[in-house]
């Protein structure tokens, strides 16, 4: 009888170490200097110099502004697939398409990583000017509904962590947010009123609202939006029928969540 076979034959010294270095980030490690992966593996520094320099140049690791590094859109896109057979994503798919088939438009599902948005799910209507998006794409928290929505619900500390120059670069919509400060006031304004609105601040033409998904603990684990062409959607329509049928969606997700 054949046994199974013993997987350290085949153990690649290389490849598990690059792994290593990218287990290190985690919900309490966000980024790390090159000479913090090597005291916390074990791994020389030369060596870790070229894991990290390797890693960076494939997209798994990126460098930020202080000069640490934390991880890429690749590890962002493979996590994507993993979280697309996670149980919130399990869980949203059919109030995400009820909401999709009783408002006619695009429905997303998002979290946040970073200063950035992680989407999750999202349905589109043909017509929406962010044809380019989809599960696994990430896009500036402070331009989108769902980003501004899960920033309002920080601490404020993780909030000043999180922001940086970057977060305000040029190139969104012509009504984006221009700095820290007047994020901030919108941000208060999120926090009293439970729901965040984005008029063309991400693109040109395009609009959303968002709501969060709370987790077991009581806080947002996620946010939902709808997003609906300018050309057609009138401003109060995000504050009216769309916004309740929204609502509805969230708090059935968050109650799926809760009695898994």
């Amino acid at each position: 009888m054949t046994g199974k076979p013993d997987p350290s034959r085949y153990h690649i010294a290389a490849l598990a170490k690059g792994l290593q270095v990218l287990s290190l980030f985690d919900g309490a490690t966000l980024s790390l200097r090159t000479s913090d992966i090597a005291a916390l593996t074990g791994i020389p520094m030369p060596t870790a110099f070229r894991i990290v320099a390797t890693l960076e140049n494939l997209g798994y690791l990126e460098r930020r502004h202080d000069g640490t590094v934390q991880p890429g859109v690749k590890v962002l896109t493979l996590g994507s697939a993993a979280m697309r057979g996670s149980g919130l994503v399990q869980l949203s798919d059919r109030p995400l398409r009820l909401l999709a088939d009783a408002t006619g438009e695009t429905v997303n599902l998002g979290v946040l990583v970073e200063d950035r948005v992680l989407y999750l799910a999202r349905l589109r209507n043909a017509d929406l000017v962010t044809a380019n998006v989809h599960v696994g794409s990430t896009l500036p928290a402070t331009y989108t509904s769902m980003g501004k929505l899960l920033l309002a619900h920080l601490p404020p500390d993780e909030l000043d962590r999180r922001l940086t120059d970057a977060s305000f670069a040029p190139g969104a919509g012509p009504n984006a947010v221009p700095d820290r400060a007047a994020l901030l006031a919108q941000l208060e304004e999120i926090r009293s009123e439970g729901y965040a609105v984005q008029d063309q601040e991400l693109a040109q033409g395009l609009r959303s609202v968002s709501v969060p998904v709370l987790g077991p603990d009581g806080a947002p684990a996620a946010a939902v939006n709808v997003a609906v062409s300018a050309l057609r959607r009138p401003l109060a329509d995000l504050h009216g029928e769309i916004l309740d049928r929204l609502r509805a969606t969230a708090a059935d997700i968050t109650t799926r969540l809760r009695t898994r």
